[in-house]
């Protein structure tokens, strides 16, 4: 079989070799005048039928029949089948046409018609080779079907699963209905830097890097917050970034190293606020890409158009792992409890984490149907205010669907004395062992200081809510490029 290969490759190079000779060569060509795409002549056929139109794409089958030949071109939208006649396009055209190898790119200008069968065509007065490839692409009828082959080699996924076309088309107008819903609600889009000194406003390891010129460390974006949140205090009232950000973390099927997140940052609002624009946001998307606010997703239909349920975490805990956490009152209480349940967790937390550790355990799997799960620990949001009549938990959620985390608010902390506290009980567990926890940030507590109104704030992994929309099982699915190990040189 390699040897067979080898064969295939070595004649297609000598087939560029031989119209390179004659003054053939594709690669001189710089344009070609494309004036339909195959859907738009498919869906248009009454008003072209007799007219001449121009297509271009890759050419995925080719079937000579003596003086007359089929072949089928794919492009951007779909695909369509030509009908190439010696008498059309000349017998030299003809002979060259006949040597074209599959995976080929060309241009074809000709009639619409149907043939006998009724199939919608375009009959070729004219072939253009306009790439020549070089590469075999999968046999048609097994197609590109290794999931690692598919994350490696994106582009001949691209070429060979249209669904994986659809995806990411899907994906585009997911990002673009977002922006104009949040243009719409009077935000302004903004963009802050991905290298900083501090890799502040999440719970999560950074990458490091070190840039020359300055002779001095810097990483790479955890998260976009307090960046944003500078905007806030300097009167931009409304803002939001679409952008990667980089966490030093696992692999998994919900998880990748870079991803795209979304946050957005409301002065005069808070936590309720940020449910009510998030409901309203998702009903906006489901209904513009699927057309429906009823999604399915694996064997569930997930229903963006009920109100969206609200729950505390207490109460979550209280229903799914028949623990009062009111009753709780040391930390030592929540250890026993923890135990008893075979929940596991480290030395230094505290009688907070351990609710969120239970709540992780017990509970998260449940939440199919988009639920608002508030009121968190204090321990685990060093960034949000605490609840007036309970200063041991705060004004914070996390929506969850399908048993995931899609997005995380708060009603945003403004008080730089109590931040400044939060900022040294995360020293502190920094010093204990907490790769994940946040350090000081001056400047940001400076901006502060000058004065932040109060402000809701909300942060949504983009990447997730693709998978939801796309009933995709896994990120690398809706990632173009996935990180991936290298392969053995």
């Amino acid at each position: 079989m390699e040897q067979n290969l080898n064969e295939i490759l070595r004649l297609r190079r000598e087939k560029l070799a031989a119209l390179q000779e004659v003054g053939r060569d594709p690669f001189v060509i710089t344009k070609f005048d494309q004036t339909h795409h195959s859907t738009d002549i498919k869906e248009n056929y009454d008003a072209l039928e007799g007219k001449t139109v121009s297509i271009a794409g890759r050419m995925m089958f080719k079937r000579v029949m003596g003086k007359a030949s089929f072949c089928n071109v794919q492009d951007l939208k779909g695909s369509i089948q030509a009908y190439v006649a010696r008498d059309s396009i000349g017998v030299e055209d003809y002979a060259y046409f006949k040597k074209y190898d599959v995976g080929d790119i060309i241009g074809i200008t000709g009639e619409v018609f149907k043939t006998k069968t009724g199939e919608i065509s375009v009959h070729a007065a004219k072939v253009t080779l306009l790439s020549k490839s070089l590469q075999t692409l999968p046999e048609k009828y097994h197609g590109l079907t290794d999931t690692d082959t598919r994350y490696r080699q994106r582009y001949t996924d691209l070429i060979m699963n249209s669904e994986v076309k659809d995806t990411f088309v899907k994906r585009s107008r997911i990002i673009s209905a977002i922006r104009r819903f949040l243009d719409e609600q009077g935000f302004m889009e903004v963009e802050t830097p991905m290298l900083v000194q501090n890799a502040g406003g999440a719970a999560a390891r950074p990458f490091e890097t070190h840039f020359n010129a300055l002779d001095e460390d810097l990483k790479l974006r955890i998260s976009l917050e307090l960046y944003l949140k500078r905007l806030i205090v300097g009167g931009l009232e409304r803002v939001y970034e679409i952008g990667r950000v980089f966490r030093n973390e696992g692999l998994d099927t919900r998880h990748n190293p870079e991803f795209t997140l979304m946050e957005l940052y409301q002065a005069y609002t808070d936590y309720h606020g940020m449910m009510d624009l998030t409901e309203a946001m998702y009903r906006r998307v489901a209904q513009e890409v699927n057309g429906s606010m009823q999604v399915k997703y694996g064997e569930h239909i997930i229903d963006f158009e009920k109100p969206f349920a609200r729950i505390t975490m207490v109460d979550a805990v209280k229903q799914y792992a028949g623990v009062d956490w009111n009753e709780v009152k040391t930390t030592a209480d929540a250890r026993a409890i923890a135990d008893k349940l075979h929940v596991e967790y480290e030395d230094r937390h505290q009688k907070g984490d351990i609710l969120s550790l239970i709540f992780e355990e017990y509970v998260e799997e449940h939440l199919i149907q988009p639920t608002f799960v508030m009121d968190h620990p204090i321990e685990i949001s060093p960034l949000t205010k605490k609840k007036p009549d309970n200063p041991a938990y705060v004004e914070r959620f996390e929506m969850f669907i399908n048993g995931w985390e899609m997005a995380n608010a708060y009603s945003e902390l403004n008080d730089p004395i109590d931040q400044r506290e939060r900022f040294k009980a995360q020293e502190a567990m920094l010093a204990a062992g907490d790769e994940e926890a946040n350090t000081t940030d001056e400047d940001f507590l400076n901006a502060l200081e000058i004065g932040m109104p109060p402000t809701g704030g909300i942060g949504y992994g983009i990447d997730r809510l693709v998978m939801i929309m796309t009933d995709s099982p896994a990120i690398r699915d809706v990632l173009l490029f996935p990180t991936m190990k290298s392969l053995d040189k």
